[in-house]
């Protein structure tokens, strides 16, 4: 509740592209903030690049070439949240769930998987999007 806000950070492309895929910035906000902390060439231990953390399968998925391209990790970043969100039936919840812990983690646990890692970014995700809306206003 007290992390600093990156309010300001890439917030045309965000925008732009939040309004492109019918999705809510402050929620794009969120989860490049739980994701890499803004960090446009954040690389994970499990591979995953970028701003949103793009897995190079997914990444791929959705059209980006170089993952490390903030522009590029955006869009192909919110592509795959609004895809979640669809699956989701709009439930940010489960779709925030399987954007970190895989669509398919989600359905074979009927919903938000009993991982740890999986539970907390749910949370942390949920926290920074109110935090992300309410700043925005």
């Amino acid at each position: 509740h007290r992390t600093p806000l990156f309010t300001g950070r890439y917030q045309d492309a965000i925008e732009k592209t939040a309004r492109d895929y019918d999705v809510d910035p402050a929620l794009v906000q969120a989860v490049i903030h739980a994701e890499s902390a803004f960090n446009p060439q954040a690389v994970s231990s499990k591979g995953a690049q970028g701003l949103m953390q793009l897995m190079p399968g997914t990444a791929r998925e959705v059209g980006v070439a170089n993952a490390l391209d903030a522009e590029q990790n955006i869009r192909g970043g919110v592509d795959y949240l609004a895809r979640m969100i669809s699956l989701h039936n709009g439930d940010v919840k489960l779709a925030t769930a399987a954007y970190n812990a895989g669509p398919g983690a989600v359905r074979r646990h009927g919903g938000i998987p009993p991982y740890a890692e999986t539970q907390a970014y749910v949370k942390r995700v949920g926290i920074l999007h109110e935090r992300y809306r309410l700043a925005s206003n």
